[in-house]
């Protein structure tokens, strides 16, 4: 049993490898830019609109409200990060349900990138809200002691984003795949369904998590 689909090599020529996590990946996001593009090709401002529009306004809008809840004040700059990470979570482990995929986010490399980009938009988007000076002065409050302890917070909070997402992923790939080799093929489909499940929240968590750092660092 595979427990990362790191390990699925697809092509090999020298050191150059490509393998699942890559591959689903880069398919992954090629059908979220079709599927975007698809949608928003034909909008309408008219009373009567598409199912697809009306489907894309709900999310867009839905997205914007838990983000002005979690204290930005002006959602509208960050949805576009944001959503794509909510987004592309979710749609991951959404897609489980397909014979033969593999989710990149039950691969911690790109549990870890994900993490990445939450930890250098932190501080983009605070010096661009708040100013240089102003936001490299919030790692000496409350006192300049401070300073060494807010630096490991921010890197730790990252490696917890990482492992975290990477963690409830694979664990659920693990127990669906152990329980397909000893039990009937039913209660398994019940199992993938709670999977996705849990996938949807751990995309929600690891949204709101990444607003909320954002709006600690633009306040």
């Amino acid at each position: 049993m595979r427990l990362s689909p790191d390990e699925i090599i697809l092509w090999e020529y020298g050191f150059v490898k490509i393998n699942a996590t890559i591959a689903t990946t880069w398919v992954l996001m090629l059908l979220m830019v079709v599927a975007s593009r698809l949608v928003t090709r034909r909008l309408l401002t008219e009373h009567r609109i598409s199912r697809w529009q009306s489907t894309l306004e709900i999310i867009v809008i839905g997205i914007n409200e838990q983000i002005r809840e979690v204290g930005i004040r002006e959602p509208k700059k960050y949805i576009s990060f944001l959503g794509t990470l909510f987004l592309f979570i979710a749609v991951s482990n959404l897609l489980a349900i397909v014979p033969g995929y593999h989710p990149p986010t039950s691969s911690l490399s790109t549990t870890a990138a994900l993490a990445v980009c939450v930890f250098l938009a932190v501080p983009v988007f605070g010096i661009l809200e708040v100013g240089l000076l102003k936001y490299l002065s919030s790692y000496l409050q409350p006192s300049f002691i401070m300073l060494p302890f807010n630096i490991i917070g921010e890197l730790s909070r990252t490696l917890a984003l990482a492992v975290r997402l990477f963690g409830n992923m694979m664990s659920g790939a693990v127990i669906v795949s152990i329980l397909l080799s000893i039990t009937p093929f039913l209660f398994p489909i019940v199992m993938t369904a709670l999977g996705m499940l849990t996938g949807m929240i751990q995309a929600y968590i690891f949204s709101i998590l990444a607003a909320v750092y954002i709006a600690a660092a633009t306040r």
